[in-house]
């Protein structure tokens, strides 16, 4: 599952045991789940494909599903009421993919939501084209008023193959937000599992060199925005590229991403999270390049994450010539050039940085803590910290304070990841990185996004056992309970 493709997800996986809901003083309280919504005695698919959740300072938690609907959840539980819909193209990795809300959405009602344009053309090169939108839109008495529509950022795409739309939304701590965008590239045929670099004619949909590596060009990216009271955006001071700067886009914040399914940014400082997906090559090959990992990255400021060209701690890929198939250069990771017929940005790039973790599908030597065998889908959580004045008998305990929460979709765990005061990871006693299983004891079926409720409590969308078609899709709440002394 490292492409996290709805083709090879509609092949449900077997069931996963829905095994103890309690891990000693954590319990998962289910906000919602799939039921019996016509009394016919058989549960049925309520929630059908959630994409992301938003939970606002009220406790409501805020849905979006992938065919367009938006829905929310009272904060006490009880079944999700739609609350809106929008028309959306949903083929491919498409549909409506992110939700956030204002970081003064008690004043504003102001929604942001991440969707797929339902219009489709085919542009003069004979490719099927489309756009993500990341627009705003205003909740009034309960509804989403769809006349109240403000677009901030519009991103070509094309919609001929799959894969990879990315999608999530998230505030940082200054009033800017981030969009993620996926590269928008097949990643098999030719490639092998490798770096899409197909530069044979008609070969744009397998070559990531386009997107991901191009600096004049949306997609593969984390965009980064500061919303205007008039629905416009502006650019923030920070970004990759400033305004002006020739062949580039100055949404950029961060460039060279595979598929940034899920970010998260730092609430105190600004850090950036984000997992990503990568591809399915099983080992190296010296004509190719490295294996396939999955990666969760931080970033600090704006950069260069180096897909197509780099992977992990910046394993570089090789060049290679899908025509002659001979090997032309390896990428110097220092010194990134995009050469290719499909590139309409910049030749010279910024140095690619290192991920943060990175795993491969079999054993991690120097992260061990993330094995779990199967495919791997790799997403970035929230940044807790402790916090003694939150009146909230359910918060996460103090021994969680600066603690980073990973998770994977294909392996079913969430990892605590201790930051120290440089935010690395941090060593035990034991000289070992401080990074270990929550509530181990715990099943988490697909978990597909976390949030942080105002509660200092984990909030969790799990999927449930398959991407589509399942009937055990849930919204839960990770609480704490006090041990008695």
């Amino acid at each position: 599952m490292g492409c996290l493709t709805w083709i090879q997800a509609q092949e449900a996986p077997k069931p996963v045991p829905s095994g103890p809901q309690t891990d000693g003083p954590f319990q998962k309280v289910i906000l919602d789940a799939d039921h019996d919504a016509d009394g016919d005695g058989k549960v049925d698919d309520t929630l059908v494909d959630v994409m992301e959740i938003a939970v606002a300072k009220d406790g409501r938690v805020f849905l979006a599903e992938r065919a367009g609907t938006i829905k929310v959840l009272d904060s006490k539980g009880g079944h999700a009421q739609p609350i809106g819909k929008l028309s959306v193209f949903n083929g491919l990795e498409d549909g409506l993919l992110g939700i956030a809300l204002d970081p003064q959405f008690t004043e504003n009602h102001w929604v942001y939501l991440m969707y797929s344009d339902p219009v489709t053309v085919t542009n003069i090169a004979g490719l099927k084209s489309g756009e993500n939108r990341v627009a705003r839109f205003t909740v009034t008495d309960g509804k989403l008023d769809l006349a109240s529509e403000k677009i901030l950022t519009r991103v070509a795409t094309q919609r001929d193959d799959c894969c990879h739309s990315g999608g999530s939304l998230a505030f940082d701590p200054h009033g800017n937000l981030l969009a993620s965008t996926g590269d928008n590239t097949h990643p098999f045929g030719d490639s092998g599992s490798y770096a899409p670099l197909d530069e044979r004619d008609g070969r744009y949909v397998y070559n990531s060199l386009k997107s991901a590596g191009n600096a004049n060009d949306l997609r593969g990216k984390i965009l980064r925005i500061k919303p205007q009271p008039d629905g416009s955006a502006a650019i923030p001071d920070g970004n990759l590229f400033p305004p002006g700067t020739p062949k580039t886009r100055p949404e950029i914040y961060i460039m060279g991403c595979r598929n940034p399914f899920r970010i998260s940014v730092d609430q105190r400082n600004g850090n950036v999270y984000w997992g990503e997906v990568g591809p399915d090559a099983g080992g190296p090959n010296p004509d190719r390049g490295p294996a396939g990992f999955d990666e969760i990255n931080q970033a600090r400021k704006a950069g260069n994450f180096g897909w197509p060209m780099f992977i992990g701690d910046n394993r570089a890929y090789v060049n290679w010539d899908f025509s002659t198939g001979k090997t032309n250069f390896t990428y110097d990771p220092a010194h990134p050039r995009n050469t290719s017929r499909y590139n309409t940005g910049p030749v010279e790039l910024p140095p690619a940085q290192p991920a943060f973790i990175w795993y491969p599908y079999g054993p991690s030597t120097r992260f061990p803590i993330v094995d779990g065998g199967g495919g791997r889908t790799a997403m970035a959580g929230p940044v807790y910290y402790f916090d003694e004045k939150l009146a909230s008998p359910h918060k996460l305990p103090k021994s969680y304070d600066h603690t980073l929460f990973i998770y994977e979709w294909s392996r079913n765990w969430v990892i605590a990841v201790h930051l120290d005061e440089h935010d690395q990871i941090a060593k035990g006693p034991d000289g070992k990185l401080a990074m270990e299983r929550f509530c181990p004891k715990m099943t988490f079926r697909r978990p597909m996004d976390m949030e942080l409720g105002p509660d200092g409590c984990l909030y969790i969308l799990e999927n449930g056992t398959a991407w589509t078609g399942n009937h055990d899709t849930q919204i839960v709440r990770i609480e704490y309970n006090e041990p008695a002394q």
